[in-house]
């Protein structure tokens, strides 16, 4: 399913968490049905004029007595590229081509996979993890304090080839000369 729309690009922006992404829609525009049908869906936004498109999850339609505000959260991995040539369109009047995506609302939230560690939380508040688990006490502990430096090391980069170069170096930092 697809809707293109005429449109305001009232804002996009950016915290820590999400990148958002709103757009205005005034006249007949705001009375197509599958605005509706699309909200809470992936979608694909394409700008007319802009090559890039941004996949985003439609994240809510608002409707008042002048006009319907579409908001998109911009999937995570949208690289900046992509979001700054939508950016320079913010504050216009643009042609939204919105497309739905093959994507699911699950696969757009899930991040890459991860290996966690089994724990069951107890009713008192403690947490029991799997007897197997290392610890950190079951990492050696190993000496690696400043004061031990590797001696062979220590002695190549100290060792002197000419001492009479050493002399030498000695009269150019003298100051009563």
């Amino acid at each position: 399913m697809q809707v293109t729309v005429k449109a305001h690009f009232n804002k996009q922006t950016k915290d820590s968490k999400k990148e958002l992404v709103q757009f205005y829609v005034k006249g007949e525009d705001e009375k197509k049905q599958e605005l509706n049908q699309l909200t809470r869906e992936v979608v694909e936004l394409q700008i007319e004029g802009v090559e890039q498109k941004l996949t985003c999850e439609f994240s809510k339609t608002t409707k008042d007595s002048k006009k319907t505000v579409l908001e998109f959260i911009v999937k995570g991995d949208t690289s900046s590229d992509q979001s700054f040539n939508f950016y320079k369109k913010a504050g216009s009047d643009v042609t939204l081509h919105i497309v739905e995506s093959q994507m699911s609302i699950d696969e757009f939230y899930d991040d890459e996979p991860h290996e966690g560690i089994g724990y069951q939380v107890n009713n008192d508040g403690i947490v029991d993890v799997n007897e197997k688990q290392m610890s950190i006490e079951d990492i050696p502990v190993e000496n690696n304090s400043e004061d031990n430096v590797d001696e062979a090391n220590e002695k190549d980069s100290l060792e002197v080839i000419d001492e009479d170069q050493l002399e030498d170096d000695d009269d150019i930092f003298d100051l009563d000369k």
